[in-house]
């Protein structure tokens, strides 16, 4: 029964990885309708596009250390 409870909350706790998935396709995807607008500006919007895909990412390691913690750490 613990051990039913475990591999639940571990799955729940990756929910945080599809919520990152969504934050990294629209940072990108923001990135290429703002390079078809104004092109002069791309150097400028791709840091700040490379600040948002590190700042989403580090959400999914984080609900992964979550999950792996839930897992191995009891």
């Amino acid at each position: 029964m613990f051990q039913a409870a475990k591999l639940i909350g571990a799955g729940l706790a990756t929910i945080g990885v599809l919520g990152s998935g969504v934050g990294i396709g629209i940072v990108f995807g923001a990135l290429v309708q703002g390079v078809a607008r104004n092109p002069s500006l791309k150097q400028q919007m791709l840091s700040f596009t490379i600040l948002g895909f590190a700042l989403s990412e580090s959400i999914a390691l984080f609900a992964l250390v979550i999950a792996l913690l839930i897992l191995f750490g009891m």
